[in-house]
């Protein structure tokens, strides 16, 4: 991957000892490295070691002695992964939260906050379903999407994947509003949730 015959020096730490160094020494000058753009139709291997020659012999001893130091950070932190690239972890994170599976959830609420027009500040346990629904799309889901991207069903409003919605309610929740009025209403909470 090296060249041999080519003798690199170490990059200096700053411009003005760069100029001190030449002035005051006989090594031969770091010969300057070329530009580090990647051909686009060439493999990624050749793509790699073409970008790893443009380096300096000190250039790639910085960089190793940042990974060594990096890893061994890794390792007495208790972690056991080299944290390379630590977006990585979040990106995972927020990919799983946005394809959480179909399910039942609660919420304790009140009466006013249901937004049904009654008033009272009597509690009740909201249950609602929540999440994805990837695992359910059928053969049904992928044709009425084909159509609609073909625009062949244009005006109606349809909807081409599963939705996470009740398949059951709870009992009816009867309550007294802030008049002292008695309601019962029937089918607000669910109790059991699935794709449809």
């Amino acid at each position: 991957m090296f060249n041999g015959s080519r003798k690199y020096s170490p990059l200096p730490s700053s411009p003005s000892s760069s100029r001190a160094s030449s002035s005051s020494s006989s090594l031969p000058a770091a010969p300057r490295r070329s530009p580090r753009a990647l051909q686009r139709h060439s493999s990624l291997l050749s793509q790699y070691s073409s970008l790893l020659e443009s380096y300096t012999e000190g250039e790639i001893r910085q960089l190793i002695s940042a990974l060594v130091e990096r890893y061994s950070q890794a390792m007495n932190s208790g972690s056991h992964e080299l944290p390379l690239f630590p977006r990585a972890g979040s990106r995972r994170k927020r990919a799983r939260a946005r394809h959480k599976p179909c399910a039942l959830k609660e919420l304790e609420v009140s009466v006013s906050e249901l937004g049904l027009g009654y008033e009272s500040d009597e509690t009740v346990l909201f249950r609602y379903c929540s999440g994805t629904c990837e695992a359910a799309i059928r053969s049904y889901d992928l044709s009425l999407k084909s159509m609609r991207s073909r625009r062949k069903i244009k005006k109606e409003k349809v909807r081409a994947r599963p939705c996470c919605r009740p398949l059951a309610y709870d009992d009816d929740v009867s309550f007294l509003d802030a008049y002292n009025r008695y309601y019962t209403v029937n089918e607000l909470s669910a109790k059991e949730c699935g794709c449809v």
